[in-house]
């Protein structure tokens, strides 16, 4: 099953609703929803653009003021690179790394790719986003995933002794682990938060290329996906065993899928909480 199967397969099996993704908060109102640490460091970001094999992907990098620390990639869910992730991105940059978040749609427009306050349930739109979705595939995750990691290397502030790590949401997750298999040298960590087809039955489904990685992972799985599809946390458990790689394969209780985003009107604060505080755990113990 290609990637462009999987997203029709996951957007069905994900049941998005306008209650669920009904509100989009904008600007201050999402970082205001983030706590803030007390040891936070001081960052600055700023929109980049990035050169990639089929054009220039419009991003934001954003970094703690001083000094080398290690680099992550983002990647967004289907509604794409706007406040909710870039304020994601600065709370990453306070606890010590330089992160860049990326506009998956690039080859076709330039962010934002999704309507203020977008209704998944609602046809035009929900078409709208798929056709955004359809246009990214197993090579084009690779060739920007490549892209992405160079440019963050040749960033001052970014640690190139250090593992990097990559996360992804929703659509993305499979991204995130693309990613690693394609530079298994650079990449020491990979999070997935609710992200959808990371267990299929085609011969490029991602957890056949868990062997070919080197990382630590963070698989956080909704509660309702769970339900959906109960096998696939087993079989991503088996993959990490076999390879001998490290791995917190965890459904999250309460859940529905995409908690993670805090302008999600399914964000669960606690449980998103949780989810993050794994993640520094992860980063913090892989990315050496």
């Amino acid at each position: 099953m290609c990637e462009q199967d999987d997203f029709d397969e996951f957007a069905r099996r994900a049941d998005l609703t306008r209650r669920q993704f009904g509100v989009m908060a904008l600007g201050a109102g999402v970082a205001a929803l983030l706590p803030k640490a007390s040891d936070a460091m001081e960052s600055e970001g700023a929109e980049v653009d990035v050169k990639t094999p089929d054009g220039t992907a419009d991003a934001y990098f954003v970094h703690p003021v001083t000094g080398k620390h290690p680099a992550v990639l983002m990647w967004p869910d289907i509604f794409g690179l706007r406040p909710a992730f870039k304020a994601m991105a600065r709370r990453l940059a306070e606890s010590g790394y330089s992160v860049l978040v990326i506009n998956p749609f690039y080859r076709t427009r330039r962010a934002p790719t999704a309507p203020d306050h977008p209704d998944f349930n609602d046809p035009p739109t929900r078409a709208a986003l798929m056709a955004l979705a359809h246009t990214l595939t197993p090579t084009t995750a690779v060739a920007d995933a490549k892209a992405f990691v160079a440019f963050l290397d040749q960033q001052s502030t970014v640690d190139v002794k250090r593992g990097m790590g990559t996360i992804g949401y929703c659509m993305s997750g499979p991204f995130a682990m693309r990613t690693a298999a394609a530079r298994p040298e650079r990449i020491g960590a990979v999070a997935t938060f609710h992200g959808g087809g990371l267990v299929t039955d085609g011969p490029d489904s991602p957890h056949l290329l868990i062997p070919g990685t080197r990382a630590h992972y963070l698989i956080a799985i909704a509660a309702n996906d769970d339900e959906r599809d109960p096998k696939a946390k087993a079989v991503l458990r088996e993959s990490f065993d076999r390879a001998h790689l490290e791995a917190e394969v965890e459904v999250y209780a309460g859940t529905q899928h995409g908690w993670c985003p805090p302008d999600a009107m399914v964000y669960n604060h606690d449980q998103a909480e949780k989810a993050w505080g794994r993640l520094l755990a992860l980063f913090s113990s892989s990315l050496t």
